[in-house]
């Protein structure tokens, strides 16, 4: 696909957008809390490797490509707004159609109350957590793209899920 790609097929743009396109819009929605902005870093991600794919060298695999670029655009967002909020648009994933309507709304509220604790724990933490539970990557790989050790990555996960259980287990009364 890249050395399609690299000769400027389209076919094989439009076959890798649909590819990875939910998976890079979960993570950026997770980690920004806002359905428009994890689409307008989807779009600017793609407009960007489309207009590079002939220079671009891929270490990894074009997967832990893409998620790097969507978490540094996200990393520009963040920065550039200074807003903590994130968003699991997806996780209605933890109910399963064969679900009644009692386990179904209980699903909705655990997502819900996930959501607001995201919101508070630091937001190294948060992209620790949604890039390995939602993005697949390894503590490695976290580390490589946080420009930060194995430890720390793994020190980010262990205490962004305690602050999690700490906060729905107080049914988010924490302040961070």
């Amino acid at each position: 696909i890249l050395r399609s790609l690299r000769k400027g097929d389209k076919d094989a743009l439009c076959a890798v957008y649909e590819t990875y396109k939910d998976c890079l819009r979960t993570i950026a929605g997770s980690m920004l809390h806002d359905g428009s902005a994890a689409e307008d870093v989807l779009h600017d991600v793609f407009v960007s490797f489309s207009q590079q794919a002939r220079q671009i060298r891929i270490k990894s695999s074009l997967k832990h490509y893409l998620i790097a670029s969507v978490v540094n655009r996200v990393r520009d967002e963040y920065r550039r707004k200074h807003v903590k909020t994130t968003d699991l648009e997806h996780a209605d994933a933890i109910s399963s159609e064969s679900d009644g309507p009692d386990r179904r709304v209980m699903a909705g509220e655990t997502a819900s109350l996930l959501r607001e604790a995201l919101v508070l724990i630091p937001f190294e933490q948060r992209e620790v957590i949604v890039l390995h539970l939602r993005g697949g990557l390894t503590f490695k790989e976290i580390a490589r793209l946080q420009t930060t050790t194995l430890s720390t990555a793994h020190g980010r996960y262990r205490y962004g899920l305690k602050k999690l259980h700490t906060l729905l287990n107080g049914e988010l009364s924490y302040e961070s």
